[in-house]
Parts: structure tokens; C-alpha cells; sequence
């Protein structure tokens, strides 16, 4: 089973960066990220706090347990492509958007005859 080290280091490897480099980058001891992958150890949560400052399209979520992408900017290009989307899922979507467009001209509506009734109310 991977550990976070593990994926850390495919990002590090996906970055092009040499572990030294990327050990650097964070404010890390020289030889850090190897040496957490040598002996199986886990990351401290001050070294995931420097590496999510210094890399934020890295997906923390990913990191930690593996789910979902290693990169912020992979998980949007999914979302937008929305002709992709199985056809329930593009109308569940549809419902959605459809259900809040509703809400919002409701909140409008309310806001605009707020608006005019205050206005009758100093012209009178």
C-alpha cells in the first residue's frame, strides 16, 4: 500500500526536480524526503504545510490518501468538460444550475421590490 511518501514522490518526480531540489524548496533538511522513504516514516504536518505553501496546485486530498488527482489544475479540466459527462450526470448538472438561476431571480426580485418600495416611500 502507498504511503504518502510514496506519493510524494511521484509528485516530486511529475515536478522534474531532484529530491534535493524539492527538499529545498520546502525548507527541509538536505537528504529529508529520502530519508522519510527509506525508513517508512510519515510526514510531519509543518513539512504538508510548506509543501502545500509552495506548491498549491499540488491536491492535498491526493497526497494524503490517494484519492482523486495529483494536481488542483487536472481536477478542474475534468469538472469543466462537461460534454465528457454521462448524460445523468450532464442533467443532474443542468437541474442544478437551473435550481439556482431560480433562487437567484427570486433573491433579485425580492432585493429590486425593496428597492422601489423604499423609493415610494420617500417620494410620497
Amino acid at each position: 500500500m502507498l504511503k504518502t511518501i510514496d506519493r510524494l514522490l511521484e509528485f516530486i518526480k511529475e515536478t522534474g526536480l531532484s529530491a534535493r531540489q524539492f527538499d529545498i524548496s520546502i525548507g527541509a533538511s538536505n537528504g529529508y524526503t529520502l530519508r522519510m522513504h527509506k525508513n517508512r516514516a510519515s510526514i510531519g504536518s509543518d513539512v504538508i504545510e510548506s509543501i502545500i505553501r509552495t506548491y498549491p496546485d499540488l491536491n492535498v486530498v491526493w497526497l494524503l490518501t490517494g484519492e482523486g488527482k495529483m494536481l488542483k489544475s487536472q481536477e478542474e479540466e475534468e469538472i469543466l468538460d462537461f460534454d465528457s459527462l454521462p448524460e445523468s450526470k450532464q442533467k443532474e448538472i443542468e437541474r442544478i444550475i437551473d435550481a439556482k438561476i431560480q433562487e437567484r431571480k427570486r433573491e433579485e426580485l425580492k432585493n429590486l421590490l425593496k428597492e422601489v418600495t423604499q423609493e415610494m416611500g420617500r417620494s410620497v
